[in-house]
């Protein structure tokens, strides 16, 4: 919802420029792995339902990881009124204000997870999706016990590489499955510790007892043995690239403004 609303607060404000300006060149900046490319991707959505462009519009690249836009492009996204928007590469401020901000951009991809940490990126992103009681919002997805393809006792477990494109070999069938029942088990995962929850969600204490029991389970859903001296650094790395790839949805960390 958060997403949508931002879209509707782009197309407000190109709506207010274009009835000044006949030619319209917007520049999107900002930190590294924030969704620039994909903005401009959903903002070309947008203007091709209102002023369509003759020629094919070439699509911003996208993916999970930072560093993808590594030079400033541009694309014509309409004609008549003529709309261009400038692509450009992450820019990172020289300080960063406070914790709640560098934890945001530390989950977004922006700085390196080494520099924050795994564990300690992961503990913020289960208490805002706590909070936000996002989770609750996923009880009436796939039920993760009525799998949609056989998972045989020998696969191994699950990798964060299998949601990465692969440039030699494409996953087949059985592989996107594999990932789409674990999605669905990690989502029931945390639906069900949170709508169990008997403490109070705005208790700090509460919140760390419930994202340390959220800790314990993913390690269960993601098969990661018990006994690994870095298990809990494989839980964070692997729900990590859930949360970055998409799998569990379009976050959007700040509030939006209003139009």
């Amino acid at each position: 919802m958060a997403f949508l609303k931002l879209l509707d607060l782009v197309e407000f404000k190109l709506k207010e420029v274009i009835s000044r300006e006949p030619t319209l060149l917007v520049m999107v900046v900002g930190v590294p792995n924030v969704g620039k490319s994909a903005l401009i991707n959903s903002i070309h959505q947008i203007a091709s339902t209102r002023f369509p462009l003759q020629e094919k519009m070439k699509r911003a690249t996208v993916g999970p990881l930072p560093g993808v836009t590594q030079d400033i492009a541009g694309y014509k996204i309409a004609h008549q009124p003529s709309i261009y928007v400038l692509d450009t590469p992450g820019v990172l401020v020289p300080n960063i204000p406070n914790i709640e901000i560098g934890l945001k951009l530390a989950l977004a991809g922006s700085v390196k997870d080494s520099v924050v940490g795994e564990d300690r990126i992961v503990q913020y992103l289960l208490t805002v999706l706590n909070t936000r009681g996002t989770p609750l919002h996923w009880k009436h997805l796939a039920n993760p016990t009525e799998k949609t393809t056989q998972i045989s006792e020998d696969k191994p477990g699950y990798n964060p590489k299998d949601l990465r494109p692969k440039m030699k070999k494409l996953p087949d069938a059985s592989d996107l499955l594999y990932v789409k029942d674990l999605v669905a088990e990690v989502r029931h995962a945390l639906y069900v510790t949170l709508s169990e929850f008997g403490g109070n969600i705005e208790d700090e204490n509460d919140m760390e007892c419930l994202v340390e029991h959220q800790f314990e389970v993913l390690q269960k859903v993601l098969r990661i043995p018990h006994k690994s001296s870095e298990a809990r650094l494989m839980v964070s790395k692997k729900f990590l690239t859930l949360f970055r790839s998409g799998k569990l949805g379009s976050f959007v960390l700040d509030d939006v403004p209003e139009s």
